[in-house]
């Protein structure tokens, strides 16, 4: 369905608003008798009759309309030759019945055979948008109309709404859990068949990692090595360099512009430095590959130092200039939000400036500041384009900044493109990667709110 009819459809329900308020303000105007809400809610009522019962029918009809489709397209097909098919043969079979039917490849490409299932899919899909557009708009018109006739003094409409308001939100927080909750499962489910071909020791304490396996048992690494030290080795690495940049500078500038900066200052400067979260992080990877790892690179060789062409503190620096933002802007408006009277009471009894701003503000400010922390280290961990460009691929396991490192996430990256089998260790080995970061991260997460439970400021 194209933009279009969507776009006449929440413009029905604007004129069900509409209608609805219209209605009411008339029959309030009567004075025959009060009404039980407000008119608003009398056209929030029919705007909510006219876009919802359409809406789940539209999803619906979306959700049915493959299996249908499929089960009449194949059922214009004689059953011996689908009988022959085994289940992934079945399956490319109708994907390549939908692309011929989508013009995406000839038709002369289906053994001919099958080719009235792609005369039936084409013509099926026309019809089944035409008839979806009719019921879709007709579904809507019909509840339309329903919902203006039952307004009356009697009609609640106000509780009928806050219950439709209190079921949406609900909905919200059901899919959100939800869909944490599926991919838990899937990372658990995905990782118990990795850990059924690899062992868990050898995973979490082997030193070294190269998930590449050979097609023949006589070829170099056949057998492949797992182990995730030195990927978890490299992820540290480069975060704790990201944070030695992010964390000073994000937090000096934000007292900086919340404490002693000017209003005209802080009006083009805070924009100014909230730009560099809008910097794609391929251009930071171009920058850092480009600039910062020769100049360190030259540098290091200037003062008698070894250095990687690409190297952890390549990466972690412009890291750390990247997710600056993240630490200054939301410490910015966490120690805005301290009340003025704790810096009045703290001046009033002598302190400077500097001592309530250390002693008083950034005490106050603490959970947030520690959660602009948190939300900038959980960036740093995430990144890959910056650790694929500056950093490089191998996996070695140093703390030696000056040396090529990787990251957990760019090897999820890696060991998911090609043309490997998706049941292979290699593949696998990604999901393993991906539920040890989860866990490690929610570890850190618990620590973290430890802390700021234990230090927080409680004031009056």
């Amino acid at each position: 369905m194209s933009t279009t009819p969507w776009l006449l459809f929440f413009a029905l329900t604007y004129v069900g608003y509409l209608v609805g308020l219209k209605r009411a303000v008339a029959l309030a105007r009567s004075g025959e008798q009060k009404l039980c809400s407000l008119p608003r809610y009398y056209g929030y009522y029919v705007a909510l009759w006219t876009f919802v019962p359409a809406a789940l029918f539209f999803f619906l009809w979306r959700i049915v309309e493959p299996s249908v489709l499929r089960h009449f397209a194949l059922g214009s097909v004689s059953g011996e030759s689908l009988e022959a098919l085994d289940e992934s043969q079945l399956r490319l079979l109708w994907s390549k019945i939908q692309n011929a039917a989508a013009g995406v490849i000839s038709v002369q490409r289906v053994d001919p055979e099958f080719r009235p299932a792609v005369s039936t899919l084409g013509d099926l899909s026309s019809k089944s948008g035409t008839v979806l557009l009719a019921l879709f708009f007709g579904v809507s018109v019909l509840t339309f109309g329903v919902s203006i006739s039952r307004i009356n003094f009697e009609l609640q409409a106000r509780k009928f709404v806050e219950r439709a308001v209190r079921v949406g939100l609900f909905l919200s927080s059901l899919i959100a859990v939800l869909t944490t909750v599926g991919i838990v499962f899937s990372l658990i489910f995905e990782s118990f068949r990795f850990f059924q071909i690899v062992s868990p020791i050898d995973f979490l304490f082997g030193l070294k990692w190269s998930p590449q396996i050979a097609m023949r048992a006589d070829q170099v690494a056949s057998a492949g090595a797992f182990g995730a030290v030195p990927l978890i080795t490299g992820t540290v690495l480069i975060a704790f360099l990201a944070m030695c940049v992010a964390g000073p500078l994000g937090l000096l500038s934000a007292v900086y512009l919340s404490e002693y900066a000017s209003k005209p200052l802080r009006k083009w400067a805070k924009p100014m430095l909230e730009i560099l979260a809008g910097i794609p992080t391929v251009v930071y990877g171009f920058f850092a590959a480009l600039t910062v790892a020769p100049f360190i690179r030259q540098v290091g060789q200037s003062i008698g130092l070894t250095v990687s062409s690409e190297s952890a503190l390549a990466a972690g620096v412009v890291m750390g200039v990247m997710i600056i933002p993240f630490v200054s802007s939301l410490s910015d408006d966490v120690i805005n939000s301290v009340p003025q009277r704790l810096r009045d009471g703290s001046l009033a009894l002598g302190a400077t400036k500097s001592e309530t701003i250390r002693q008083v503000i950034l005490p106050a400010a603490l959970p947030g500041i520690v959660g602009a922390f948190l939300l900038a280290i959980s960036r740093a961990i995430g990144e890959t384009m910056i650790v694929v460009m500056a950093a490089g691929l191998a996996a070695n396991l140093t703390l030696n900044p000056l040396e090529n490192v990787t990251t957990v996430t760019v090897q999820i990256v890696t060991t998911l493109i090609g043309d490997q089998e998706f049941d292979s260790a290699k593949t696998l080995s990604a999901f393993a990667l991906g539920l040890m970061l989860f866990v490690v991260t929610l570890i850190f997460n618990i620590i973290a709110l430890y802390t700021v439970k234990k230090y927080r400021e409680k004031y009056d």
